[in-house]
């Protein structure tokens, strides 16, 4: 009897302690940047003998299921994510960053030198996606859409001047679906560092994570593994 209630709780304690180790957090579906850190954030996360699972989900969807605790936090959001969402704590060391550029038809005599010339077009985003959401702040000309593909055909097909997305992610789905009559302006209109949130709950878990970034950065492991990533998502 003793050694069948020994062996139960050894499976409800070790049960307990492979479940603590592991880690739920959310990702933005459809977004080049976010599949890269779907790969970058496990291989974090093994350096402290952790396991994390991502799941991708709509933008404003994986901000209420970070925020609110349901899931342990977002892999990869700018700094103003942190002002916007108190009841995550940001990792200090950004892992990754971004382009916030403007697409637009060839030919079409647009001219974006900075922000405020946004305001003189019609705009598509991304739906829940922060910088794009940032930088067309205040604009009333902005229509959110579910991917950057359905932007991008939104743009070629006129109904709107221009697309606002990650460098990488807007060439990606140009060369995939064969687009070449859309090109991005000459120089992006921010480069924003990209940094892991977690929710408060899991606090002491921060500055663990922190440590192993400037430690991968250090050592330039982080490029390394940054490169592996990238040359992932690019191939698929």
């Amino acid at each position: 009897m003793k050694k069948s209630l020994w062996i139960m709780l050894f499976i409800v304690f070790a049960t307990h302690f492979v479940y603590a180790q592991e880690y739920f957090f959310v990702s933005i579906q459809d977004l080049i940047e976010q599949e890269v850190g779907r790969l970058i954030i496990p291989e974090i996360y093994k350096k402290l003998n952790l396991k994390a699972t991502i799941s991708p989900v709509p933008g404003k969807r994986a901000q209420f299921l970070a925020s609110s605790g349901t899931k342990d936090g977002e892999i990869m959001r700018i700094w103003t994510y942190g002002i916007e969402n108190p009841t995550t704590i940001r990792v200090p060391t950004p892992y990754y960053y971004l382009e916030t550029m403007a697409f637009i038809k060839k030919g079409s005599g647009i001219v974006i030198n900075n922000k405020k010339d946004l305001s003189k077009y019609k705009l598509v985003k991304v739906r829940g996606v922060k910088h794009t959401n940032n930088i067309t702040k205040g604009f009333s000309n902005v229509h959110d859409l579910n991917s950057t593909e359905t932007m991008m055909k939104f743009l070629q097909a006129g109904r709107a001047d221009v697309a606002l997305t990650n460098t990488v992610d807007g060439m990606l789905v140009l060369k995939k679906f064969g687009i070449k009559n859309i090109v991005p302006i000459k120089k992006p209109l921010a480069v924003l560092d990209l940094y892991h949130y977690i929710h408060e709950k899991h606090k002491a878990l921060v500055p663990k994570v922190d440590d192993v970034i400037k430690e991968l950065k250090a050592s330039g492991e982080l490029k390394r593994i940054i490169q592996n990533a990238e040359n992932r998502v690019i191939g698929q």
